[in-house]
């Protein structure tokens, strides 16, 4: 209790700082620093609310205290009861705050680009790419995020070889991150005669989107390259060269857009990808040089890693990080992906808590 109260009373001081620094008349001429107080100050609203209940809820339970002291049995009585009482409260508060006290992602709030792939099982894999994209975007609507597509390579057979778009809203990313990997699909095909179940794959990539002032990218290390666009099975679909393809030598990531009205629009959301893709990768390694590297049960977001089955017969999506079986694939697919991001969410959280 004594370290919780400690770190509470360093981030109320911190709180207090915070709004008074806000009230200096250097801060409001600087648009820049003034947001940047507000957010920290606003992440730290709840937890010093929740240590206000906290600091009330003591008294309380002191004042009980000295009443049981009484010799009156009645009101010792009353007294026990309200302690009683008042200690569920605390235990509860102190849970609440534990979480509360977690370090929080950056990223959370940002919006996120999510790039999905037909992987292995040919057409099959190409249509269930098709099927969790449409599950996301079901998921996107039922939240009011907005759907940008950045590039689409559609399957003659249907659904997609590759689908890039970000998702803008309320934290978009908090939701998403956990999507990194390759998603499993059990089913029989349209294609198939004998009636057998098969099994394919799509890979999901889900990154926050990077502003400028995140990640920092010299002109001179981009080759950039522009094509007409074309549609399923490679036919044109642009008279002019709109289509962009953009790589970043160093890293030699590359990037296509082709999706948007001009070129000036494909650039820009190639370039959205380049600087989303390079900020992961110096999070990554800002990450393995504190000797954290994501390698947890919640799961390393390599796209190999096999992370969620989809098993239709059975009705069944089963999240192979955490051990969560749910017997409503149905829901799922419907973009009811509440029940699984919130189980995800608590095992990072249980996770940072024991400090894995």
């Amino acid at each position: 209790m004594d370290q919780i109260i400690n770190r509470l009373e360093v981030v109320l001081q911190r709180y207090n700082e915070i709004n008074k620094l806000l009230m200096d008349s250097n801060i409001l001429n600087d648009i820049k620093e003034m947001t940047k107080l507000s957010k920290e100050a606003s992440d730290l609203e709840d937890i010093v609310k929740a240590y206000q209940l906290l600091k009330t809820n003591i008294d309380n339970m002191a004042a009980a205290q000295d009443l049981l002291k009484e010799n009156d049995a009645e009101l010792q009585e009353m007294a026990q009861l309200e302690l009683d009482e008042l200690k569920n409260q605390q235990d509860h508060l102190l849970s609440d705050i534990e979480i509360l006290l977690i370090p929080k992602d950056p990223n959370d709030e940002k919006n996120v680009i999510v790039e999905i792939r037909g992987a292995a099982g040919g057409d099959e894999a190409n249509i269930f790419a098709g099927d969790l994209y449409r599950m996301y975007v079901k998921y996107a609507e039922a939240h009011n995020w907005k759907i940008e597509t950045m590039e689409v390579q559609e399957s003659e057979a249907g659904g997609f070889s590759l689908i890039s778009f970000i998702l803008k809203g309320a934290l978009a990313y908090s939701k998403m991150k956990f999507e990194s990997g390759a998603h499993r699909v059990q089913r029989v095909p349209k294609t198939e005669s004998q009636g057998r179940v098969h099994t394919s794959t799509a890979t999901v990539l889900a990154l926050p989107e990077a502003e400028e002032i995140d990640v920092e990218i010299n002109d001179n290390d981009l080759k950039i390259d522009v094509y007409r666009s074309s549609g399923a099975g490679g036919q044109s679909v642009n008279t002019t060269d709109s289509a962009v393809r953009i790589t970043h030598l160093p890293t030699n990531t590359v990037v296509t857009c082709q999706d948007g009205r001009s070129q000036h629009e494909n650039k820009a959301q190639a370039m959205k990808v380049i600087r989303a893709k390079i900020y992961e990768n110096v999070m990554a390694q800002k990450a393995e040089a504190e000797g954290a590297v994501r390698k947890q049960a919640i799961g390393s977001g390599d796209r190999s890693e096999k992370i969620r089955t989809y098993n239709y017969p059975q009705n069944r999506v089963t999240d192979h990080r955490i051990g969560l079986t749910l017997q409503s694939l149905d829901r799922v697919m419907e973009g009811k992906l509440d029940e699984i991001f919130e189980a995800l969410l608590a095992e990072e959280q249980k996770q940072k808590l024991l400090g894995e």
